[in-house]
């Protein structure tokens, strides 16, 4: 190890149902990491060069984002974002409501005497000593004023019948996210929870309760458990002041010295430690980009945030924050992991290499502007990168010699600490490498152990409660398999970008703040007819302590890899019988430690009525959040291009599969009605079927493999815009109208928006672009209402303008339904719009059409013998 002195200038698997009085483990899915929130970067309207220029806007923060996992069961975050630009004029009400994340508020510190918020009262069973034996379905009948917007069921009501209830094509399961803003928050109690003796469910708004001795009723396995006196009253009325038994979702919070050497910080959040792992072998416009990312970056910090800057090519520098006049680093050699010996002589010595933005923001200054570029004459793809021991001397560092020490008593950083590698090239150097050229002899062999030692390191990481999140850029392909691992299994994420620029500093931004806790753990339990067949989500089976303490506790238990806001587990159940009662109970407990260093448990208790009607099932499908389900499924066994062939096959089979067990023959005809019910479904299957996920739009096998990853561990909302984007058209005094995703909207006396997730879309027609005050007030609306939309999202997405007849607009064009190629009753019917139009602008807009292959929806539904359900 040298000193060197700088000049300083400036899984997955279906479960088979268990067999009644048998454990049996549900299993988890492969896929990747997740994402949240983030502090307040400079102005980034993202925009690609050779695209319209864009007017200098503010960019706003995030939080946000999912992964595979495996499971184990029987039966089977946070900053404070900016606040939206204000919009020119009042943004006209849209057929749909907005489904953009709201703002994540600075969280609060926890006080004892938080009020209740106000909901209806529940209704209790009456005292009857039966209790125990009775029925705790059929006495409640009220509904709770707030439902957790945590988990979203596809369906309000679950089929009785066990042959109908599990068929595939459909399927039924739940969204379940962690830290998904609540209005009003979860009611925060300071004591420990009472708990099922037999099975560990918590007690809940549900439960029966006889107020004389304050005995409860587990709604999951019927038990009758105590609750030392908690629960006495004299009458029902009393209990509506306890949390757990009047709100849907309640978090226990356990601030108490209950871990040796750690305490609890109620007054302020503590920042967990940042390491930026930089590469340093940039050519000069590149590293210009990146330079400017990363001053805006430092300067967004908040001032207690503790950085540590790391770069590597052929070699590690470790830079030293205790040099105020020169850039001074450690460096290692590359070739190897680190030594014990010299990670020791690194941090047993004087040197500063973790600290405090408020002390050390000039130095960091200086250290971004000493970087230089690339000088010798090698091609990108074959320079020296020793990115897998850079991660391992940035893992070091974090860990330090010990835990921070404060008049005696160890602090423990608040949430997750966080490594962010900054990359222009793969891995070809050291430990976790790969050969610069494909063409390599043993090439295959050293990629294989490239991909276990770059997980084992990620699973080392996590164990040491850090994330690494891997931001790449340029234009030298990276190898995304290779690293991808490394982020997946510490809990992080891989994300691609164009260049270092706008775009990379906002998402560099958001990433170092988006954690919401560490240590998570999720415990999933259901009424006894329903088991957990699949789940899809940043985490892993948990490997529980066999000495529990509950006797039958079929718990379906997932180690979350991370905890965060916007990350999610979609969960497919099935049933195991015939269903006999009238509900069925769900109950999702979040643990973790949040970053007050506080240990929270969230839990979260649904009920769904049970039905025989196979319409009443159907009305109560929630047809986005089937889709989104159904997408996670397919997409998991999409892992290269040619199963994503496979799996367009499968959306077709699925929608002819529903149709048959729950639509119609139309009389005289070969075809088929679809469900009325479902009408929005086979729209956003087709959506997935021909887009990004699955389709061909993308043309490169990485750029897929990160959109995947990224998609199977995201939220609700960020899953639903990546499988089927939202259109919005620019209306007279800056409005906005929804309209459905078809190419019809693309009339060239209009402006539209077209929100995909990771890419939002602005398409100027030449008519509206001809007037001049006219166009650019359009252009002006359409970027700040693409803002608005995307400023919490994570990954922060590409806002790409693109004029009429430009080359570049088929990007635009490609990700909308050809409905042009209807007949024009049938266009009338999906896209009412068209009837505002003469007779010459309706010829014209279908001049402007290009003949291709690829089929309108009515034609693909009709393809597979479908009659297309009518709009709703």
């Amino acid at each position: 190890m040298a000193k060197r002195p700088e000049s300083s200038v400036g899984y997955s698997v279906t479960i088979p149902p268990p067999q009644q009085g048998t454990a049996q483990s549900p299993i988890f899915s492969p896929p990747p990491f997740p994402a949240t929130t983030g502090p307040i970067f400079p102005p980034p309207p993202i925009v690609q060069p050779n695209q319209i220029p864009s007017p200098s806007m503010k960019t706003p923060n995030l939080p946000s984002p999912a992964n595979g996992v495996r499971t184990g069961s029987p039966a089977p975050h946070l900053s404070t974002p900016p606040g939206p630009p204000v919009f020119s004029s009042p943004l006209q009400p849209a057929a749909v409501p907005f489904r953009t994340s709201p703002a994540t508020p600075q969280p609060v510190a926890y006080s004892s005497a938080s009020s209740l918020p106000t909901s209806s009262p529940p209704q209790f069973s009456n005292g009857s000593v039966d209790l125990h034996h009775q029925s705790s379905d059929a006495t409640e009948d009220w509904t709770p004023a707030t439902e957790s917007p945590n988990v979203l069921f596809s369906a309000h009501k679950v089929l009785k019948q066990k042959k109908l209830a599990n068929i595939p094509s459909l399927g039924f399961g739940a969204l379940v996210s962690s830290g998904r803003e609540m209005s009003p928050g979860p009611q925060m109690i300071q004591r420990d929870p009472h708990r099922c003796h037999n099975c560990g469910a918590y007690a809940n708004h549900y439960s029966n309760i006889l107020p004389g001795s304050g005995q409860w009723q587990c709604v999951i396995c019927r038990d009758l458990n105590g609750s030392e006196g908690d629960y006495v009253a004299s009458s029902k009325e009393e209990l509506r002041n306890v949390p757990e038994l009047s709100l849907p979702s309640v978090d226990y919070v356990q601030t108490g010295n209950k871990r040796p050497g750690f305490f609890p910080v109620s007054d302020s959040r503590v920042s967990a430690p940042v390491v930026l792992v930089i590469d340093e072998c940039l050519d000069e416009p590149h590293l210009q980009h990146l330079q400017s990312s990363l001053h805006a970056f430092v300067d967004s910090l908040p001032p207690t945030t503790r950085l540590g800057i790391v770069t590597y090519g052929s070699t590690v520098s470790v830079y030293d924050f205790s040099e105020e006049s020169v850039a001074s680093a450690d460096v290692f050699p590359g070739n190897k992991s680190p030594d014990q010996e010299s990670l020791k002589a690194l941090i047993y010595g004087t040197g500063i290499y973790l600290s405090p933005m408020h002390a050390s923001l000039p130095v960091a200054h200086s250290i971004f502007s000493s970087f230089r570029p690339y000088k010798l004459d090698i091609a990108e793809a074959s320079r020296d990168r020793c990115l897998g021991t850079a991660v391992e001397v940035a893992s070091a560092i974090i860990q330090g010699p010990s835990a921070e020490m404060s008049q005696g008593v160890v602090k423990r950083s608040g949430g997750n600490s966080r490594i962010i590698v900054c990359a222009g090239g793969p891995n070809t150097c050291g430990p976790g490498s790969v050969p610069y050229s494909f063409s390599h002899p043993n090439y295959a062999h050293m990629e294989k152990i490239s991909l276990k030692w770059m997980e084992t390191l990620g699973r080392e990481v996590f164990r040491k409660n850090t994330v690494v999140d891997i931001l790449c850029a340029g234009t030298c392909p990276v190898r995304v398999p290779v690293l991808q691992p490394l982020a997946k299994a510490s809990g992080g994420v891989l994300i691609l970008h164009d260049d270092f620029g706008e775009a990379f500093g906002v998402n560099l931004q958001r990433a170092s703040g988006r954690a919401a806790g560490s240590h998570g753990l999720l415990e999933v339990r259901c009424s006894e007819d329903i088991f957990v067949s699949q789940v899809v989500g940043p985490g892993e089976e948990a490997h529980v302590d066999s000495n529990e303490t509950f006797k039958n506790d079929d718990a379906l238990v997932i180690q979350m890899l991370s905890v965060e806001e916007t990350q999610s587990f979609a969960l497919s159940m099935e049933t195991k019988r015939d269903i006999k009662r009238d509900f069925v109970y769900f109950q999702f407990a979040f643990k973790f430690s949040d970053v007050y260093q506080s240990d929270i448990t969230r839990v979260i208790t649904v009920r769904l009525p049970t039905v025989d009607s196979v319409s009443s099932y159907l009305e109560s499908v929630q047809d986005e959040v089937a889709a989104v389900l159904i997408a996670k499924r397919t997409l998991l066994r999409a892992k290269y291009a040619n199963d994503a062939l496979d799996m367009r096959v499968t959306v077709d089979e699925r929608i002819k599969e529903i149709t048959s067990k729950f639509g119609s023959q139309m009389p005289k005809s070969k075809l088929y009605r679809f469900p009325r019910e479902l009408s929005v479904l086979p729209e956003l299957l087709f959506h997935l079927r021909r887009g990004p996920l699955l389709g061909s739009i993308l043309g490169h096998e990485d750029e897929r493999s990160v959109l995947r990853n990224l998609f199977l561990n995201a939220g609700f909302d960020l899953s639903l815009r990546m499988v089927a984007p939202r259109c919005l058209m620019h209306r007279q005094g800056g409005t906005f109208e929804e309209l459905p995703a078809y190419d019809l909207a693309m009339q060239s006396d209009a402006a539209v928006v077209l929100d995909h997730g990771t890419d939002v879309f602005i398409w100027l027609g030449a008519e509206l672009d001809a007037q001049e005050g006219k166009g650019a007030a359009a252009l002006a609306a359409c970027r700040t209402l693409a803002e608005e939309l995307t400023e919490v999202r994570f990954p922060a997405p590409r806002i790409l303008a693109f004029k009429e007849g430009s080359s570049q607009a088929r990007y635009f064009v490609s990700r909308l339904i050809p409905a042009h190629k209807d007949p024009p009753y049938e266009q009338e019917a999906r896209f009412p719009q068209l009837r505002t139009l003469t007779g010459e602008q309706r010829t014209k807009l279908k001049s402007s059409f290009l003949y291709f292959d690829d089929p309108s929806f009515c034609e693909w539904m009709r393809s597979l013998k479908v009659l297309p359900p009518e709009p709703s």
